[in-house]
């Protein structure tokens, strides 16, 4: 089992934490390295834009950024580790899809649990497993048909 801390810096997040957790059930089924607790961080456009400028050289907001706790496996803990989501620029990015921020919020949460797993998308063969577990989840749920 997984528990979420959710941390809502900003009030403009479209999922509630029992929308998480059902996120999080459904994707634990598929992928047996969902444990622990994940702490979720809801921010802002411009604290987001300073954590992919110091962690990634990015000069601007991203939507999801995800931190794995203990990945050096010196320290033991039961956090699996962290997930900051930008509401603001999952707006932006919704609009230009043409879907809906609740889908898209959703979305960037899995495609950040799935980081915190271990997955990656850099390589082909990787991301078409990771962007395919991440949609089964969403029409599993129903974000999407």
């Amino acid at each position: 089992m997984i528990k979420i801390e959710l941390n809502l810096k900003v009030k403009n997040f479209l999922l509630s934490e029992s929308n998480l957790q059902k996120l999080v059930n459904a994707l634990s089924k598929k992928e047996k390295k969902i444990k622990g607790i994940v702490e979720v961080n809801v921010i802002g456009d411009g604290e987001m834009a300073k954590l992919n400028f110091k962690f990634r050289g990015k000069k601007y907001p991203t939507d999801v950024l995800s931190f794995v706790w203990g990945s050096d496996g010196f320290i033991p803990s039961p956090y699996l580790g962290q997930i900051y989501i930008c509401p603001a620029q999952i707006k932006r990015q919704s609009k230009e899809m043409g879907i809906s921020e609740k889908e898209e919020s959703a979305r960037m949460f899995v495609h950040g649990l799935l980081h915190l797993a271990g997955h990656e998308h850099s390589e082909v063969k990787e991301a078409k497993k990771m962007f395919g577990l991440q949609e089964w989840v969403l029409k599993n749920l129903k974000y999407v048909s």
